[in-house]
C-alpha cells in the first residue's frame, strides 16, 4: 500500500455527474489493482481477486512500452453483455434497453390476465443477466408446466417473438405465444428505396427464389445456423453476377458493386409460422386480445417504484432472485387480501376539487380515456 491510497481509497469513492479528469483516475485506479494482483501469490487469489484480474484485462492492457492503460474497442474491448463489472457481483453486466443503460441484472415477470379472474397474480419470476428477452422465454414455459400453470395463450412483449421459441411453445408445450412479431426490412427499404426479403417469391417445391424483377436464383444452399441463439437459421439462395449487375433495379437491391444479392429466409414451417403470425396481428381480434398485456406494464411499475426492485439490497444474482421472489409473493398476498376488483367494475376514484366544482355548476367536462374506451 502506497501512502496516496490513504486518500484516494480511505473513503467511499462516489464521482460526481461529470467528474473532472476522468481518464487520469481511471488510469491511476487501474494502476493500482494491477501493483495489488502482482502482490497477491497466484494459488491464494480468492474468487474476487479472480474476478478484479478478469476485470483488470478486460478493461486494461499493457502496451509496447510496457504502460498500463485504458482499453479501447479497437484493442478489443469487450462488449457489456460479457464484460464483468463488479468482483461483488461477478454475474451483472451492463444492459442497454432502447436509451436506458444500468449495471445489473433482468427480471422477468409473469401473471394472469383471465378477464373472470377476481385478481390477476404473479405465477412466475426469472432474474437473469442482461440477454436477450427470448432466451428466457423457454425457461418460463418449463417452470410453468412442471408447475402446471401454462396459459393456453402467452402475451408478450416484443422483445420475446422469436419465431424459433414461438415454434418451440406451440410444439413443445401447446403453447400460443402472441407478441408484435418484427419485419425484416433492409435500411434501404425502410427509406423507401429498395427491397427486402418479403418482396421475394420463395417456391420451396422448386427450391427457387425470384426476385421482383422476375430474376430466378442460380442456386440454394443448405442452412446456415446463425450465431444468436434466438434466430432462426437460414436457407441462403445466391443469384450471380450475370443477373444482378444489368438489373435496372440493382442500387434498390443491393449496395455491393462487385458481388450478387444473396437472400436468406427461414425453413418452411418457420416461414408458414412468420407469415401466418403476421397476418393475424393485423386483425381486430388480435389487437384487442393483446391489450390486457398491458397490465404487466401496471405490475412492473409497481415492482419498481413501490417495492424498490431496481436497487437490490443483496450482491450476487441468486441473493438478488431471492429478493425478487419475495417482493411478488408480497404483491400477491397484497392482492389477495385486498377487495375484490373486476375489469368490469375499476375501483373508483374520489373526483378532485376541480371535477368537483365542475360538476356541483354544472359544467361539461370530457370523461375519463377509460370510460371512452380509449
Amino acid at each position: 500500500m502506497d501512502a496516496d491510497w490513504a486518500t484516494r481509497y480511505g473513503r467511499p469513492v462516489r464521482l460526481p455527474s461529470r467528474p473532472s479528469h476522468t481518464v487520469t483516475r481511471l488510469e491511476q485506479a487501474g494502476t493500482d489493482a494491477h501493483q495489488l494482483l502482482q502482490s497477491l501469490p497466484s494459488h491464494r487469489r480468492a474468487p474476487r481477486a479472480e474476478a478484479l484480474r478478469q476485470i483488470m484485462v478486460q478493461n486494461f492492457l499493457v502496451d509496447a512500452r510496457g504502460v498500463l492503460r485504458p482499453r479501447t474497442e479497437k484493442d478489443g474491448r469487450p462488449k457489456g453483455a460479457v464484460r464483468v463489472i463488479s468482483p461483488y457481483a461477478p454475474d451483472a453486466r451492463q444492459a442497454i434497453r432502447g436509451n436506458t443503460r444500468w449495471n445489473g441484472c433482468l427480471v422477468h415477470v409473469t401473471e394472469t390476465c383471465d378477464a373472470d379472474a377476481r385478481v390477476n397474480l404473479i405465477t412466475d419470476i426469472v432474474t437473469t443477466s442482461p440477454i436477450r428477452d427470448a432466451q428466457a422465454l423457454p425457461g418460463i414455459h418449463t417452470r410453468l408446466a412442471r408447475r402446471g400453470l401454462l396459459p393456453t395463450e402467452h402475451l408478450v412483449d416484443g422483445g420475446y417473438t422469436s419465431m424459433v421459441h414461438l415454434e418451440r411453445a406451440e410444439r413443445e408445450h401447446q403453447v400460443t405465444v402472441n407478441g408484435p412479431l418484427p419485419g425484416n426490412p433492409t435500411r434501404r427499404h425502410r427509406q423507401h428505396e429498395g427491397f427486402d426479403r418479403d418482396d421475394f417469391h420463395i417456391d420451396f417445391d422448386r427450391r427457387q427464389v425470384t426476385c421482383p424483377r422476375g430474376q430466378v436464383s442460380s442456386s440454394r444452399h443448405g442452412l446456415y445456423p446463425t450465431s444468436s441463439p434466438t434466430a432462426a437459421p437460414l436457407i441462403v439462395a445466391k443469384f450471380t453476377k450475370g443477373q444482378c449487375q444489368p438489373c435496372p433495379d440493382r442500387s434498390r437491391c443491393t449496395t455491393s458493386r462487385e458481388s450478387a444479392r444473396n437472400v436468406g429466409f427461414p425453413p418452411r414451417e418457420l416461414r408458414d409460422l412468420q407469415a401466418r403470425v403476421r397476418t393475424e396481428q393485423q386483425t381486430p381480434d388480435w389487437k384487442a386480445r393483446y391489450t390486457v398485456r398491458s397490465g404487466v406494464d401496471g405490475t412492473i411499475n409497481e415492482f419498481a417504484h413501490g417495492h424498490g426492485m431496481r436497487h437490490c439490497h443483496y450482491r450476487g444474482q441468486p441473493k438478488a432472485h431471492m429478493q425478487h421472489v419475495l417482493t411478488a409473493i408480497a404483491i400477491n398476498i397484497e392482492r389477495l387480501s385486498g377487495p375484490s376488483v373486476t375489469r368490469e367494475t375499476p375501483p373508483s376514484r374520489s373526483p378532485t376539487a376541480f371535477r368537483a366544482f365542475l360538476d356541483q355548476h354544472e359544467i361539461p367536462r370530457s370523461k375519463p380515456w377509460r370510460a371512452l374506451g380509449s
